[in-house]
């Protein structure tokens, strides 16, 4: 390692715990030091900001944004959960929203639910004039964990314990992130990073250093993956990169999981500064096509089945309402319906039954009573790559 990079690389405090003598890692302040090359990077960099332009300019041409960023938000939360060892699919947390019974255990759906509800806390708040700063991320952190799994572990606080990174006890962890007492100086050292604004560091360099630090530092006792990845997506909105809540790398690191966790260890152990921020430039790039694409695909489905109900001829004003909110809930039913329109039962019920033999809609449950049906062409688009880890 050339010498030079020394002074990116943290200390080691030793502590005993349980008679075992432990190493816990203490990151150096952000930005790294010397700085990160991007010599060699220029083209990936190049990219990376023209496709995450492209994405942004959605925001602009969608017919209708809110509706692309509800299923898309959703689609991170699954993915994210499913990081960090939950089995819910995108079709699950749909069922749980519409008080229908999901396919797995309820607390992974809860944690799946409680993450959308962090983004949005976390987005309506920086709406509102606050800056991304540690009290929002521990507000953010108190929704994520306010209930099922990880709800006792202080949500809303930074941690006063040791933590660790796999293994069953801190002497034998894979990692053991810096001691409680140190904490809240790195995470403010941190939150000064965030707010620095002479730094000619591209903002997309700089949310993945952020990234690595907040996942170095690991401030509490769980919840820290999805926030880190939570983290990345504020910082872009915070800082105008993006108008909306509309990049996600968590498909990306979930398909790429063991060089992402390598590549956060070789920052810790040495300095690798370089190879982390090539990864994640091609994970923005890759990412932000992908939802380009999604969303055009998304867009031609909905626009071919407008089309298809129109062409049925005279048809109940409720079947074109139905299919505007079958965009919003992919999987409903016919109560569900009956409430949101302020219709009658029979008259939803229609007008799904038509729905259904236009191929638009298709009944999932084979019962006769509380039946769910799906919009079937937009869920699939939507739920790619979000099948649980195996």
């Amino acid at each position: 390692m050339e010498p030079s990079l020394n002074q990116r690389l943290g200390i080691y405090v030793v502590n005993n715990f349980g008679g075992e003598e432990v190493r816990a890692y203490v990151p150096p302040p952000l930005p790294p030091a010397p700085a990160v090359k991007l010599d060699g990077l220029e083209a990936l960099l190049g990219e990376a900001h023209l496709w995450l332009g492209r994405l942004d300019g959605l925001a602009s041409v969608l017919p209708d944004l809110p509706l692309f960023i509800y299923a898309y938000v959703r689609k991170e939360a699954v993915l994210s959960s499913q990081i960090e060892g939950t089995q819910s699919s995108l079709s699950d947390l749909l069922l749980f929203e519409s008080d229908a019974a999901p396919g797995v255990p309820i607390q992974d759906v809860q944690e799946v639910s409680n993450y959308v509800a962090a983004l949005t806390h976390g987005l309506e708040r920086m709406r509102g004039g606050f800056p991304l700063s540690l009290r929002l991320i521990r507000e953010i952190h108190e929704v994520l964990l306010s209930r099922g799994r990880g709800s006792e572990k202080g949500p809303g606080e930074f941690r006063t314990s040791q933590n660790r990174i796999g293994g069953t006890r801190p002497g034998n962890a894979l990692y053991v992130p810096p001691p409680a007492d140190r904490v809240m100086e790195l995470m403010g050292q941190l939150e000064l990073f965030l707010h620095e604004e002479h730094n000619a560091m591209p903002l997309i360099v700089k949310a993945g250093l952020v990234h690595v630090q907040f996942e170095t530092i690991h401030p509490f006792l769980d919840g820290n993956g999805r926030l880190g990845r939570l983290l990345i997506t504020l910082l872009l909105c915070a800082s105008g990169t993006l108008r909306e809540p509309i990049l996600y790398l968590s498909l990306f690191f979930k398909k790429n999981r063991r060089s992402y966790y390598d590549l956060l260890m070789r920052v810790r152990e040495r300095g690798d500064w370089e190879a982390w921020t090539e990864f994640f430039l091609s994970g923005v790039r890759e990412t932000s096509q992908q939802a380009v694409d999604a969303a055009k695909r998304i867009l031609e489905v909905i626009e071919s089945d407008r089309k298809k109900i129109e062409a049925a001829g005279r048809l109940s004003p409720s079947v074109m309402r139905v299919f505007r909110e079958a965009q919003t809930q992919p999987i409903l039913s016919i109560a569900s319906m009956t409430e949101k329109l302020g219709v009658t039962f029979p008259t939803a019920s229609a007008a799904i039954e038509r729905l259904q033999r236009l191929g638009v809609l298709r009944e999932v449950t084979g019962r006769r009573r509380t039946r769910l049906f799906a919009y079937d062409a937009y869920l699939k688009i939507l739920s790619e790559g979000t099948e649980p880890l195996g």
